[in-house]
């Protein structure tokens, strides 16, 4: 049976089949398609209670900010649970949409910048580390190829619905 996005982690990993998660995260895929929106559209909903284009980047840059962080713990052995989170609370209580463009680009580029700079020290030693997500084990490695998973998740669905 396919997972879905409620499945969490092996939803996201399933999204990157790529060997080479450092590459992941030197893709500037993503943040070339992001920058080709104008500031109109950026606004844009596919349905009233769904969040608009700016709120998926700045969720995606909340997304990533708060899993690098857990995937820094666990690097250090902190055998944290890789816990989840309230998506909704942290975009509804966020000023994406007083932000333009230009600045949540800004704010993604920047935490992008550190997630690179963070990748690139770790060991092989450390990305074997296991730790939990939920009921799943998974090394740092693919907990880290499931951020991009996650990224690749909303662009994918910006495509699709907004486009």
């Amino acid at each position: 049976m396919p997972y879905t996005p409620q499945d969490g982690f092996p939803y996201y990993f399933d999204l990157v089949k790529e060997d080479d998660f450092r590459g992941l995260f030197t893709s500037t895929s993503t943040y070339e398609f992001l920058n080709s929106i104008d500031e109109e559209k950026a606004s844009y909903r596919y349905e009233p209670n769904k969040w608009s284009i700016k709120q998926v980047l700045g969720h995606i840059t909340d997304h990533e900010r708060i899993k690098m962080f857990r995937a820094f713990q666990l690097s250090r052995n902190d055998q944290i649970e890789l816990w989840g989170y309230d998506q909704e609370l942290l975009v509804n209580n966020a000023r994406f949409e007083e932000l333009t463009m230009e600045q949540l680009l800004t704010d993604f580029a920047s935490v992008r910048r550190a997630s690179q700079s963070f990748v690139s020290t770790l060991s092989v030693e450390q990305l074997a580390i296991v730790g939990n997500a939920r009921q799943y084990e998974i090394t740092l490695e693919d907990f880290l190829k499931s951020i991009i998973g996650h990224e690749r998740h909303h662009i994918n669905v910006l495509k699709q619905k907004y486009f």
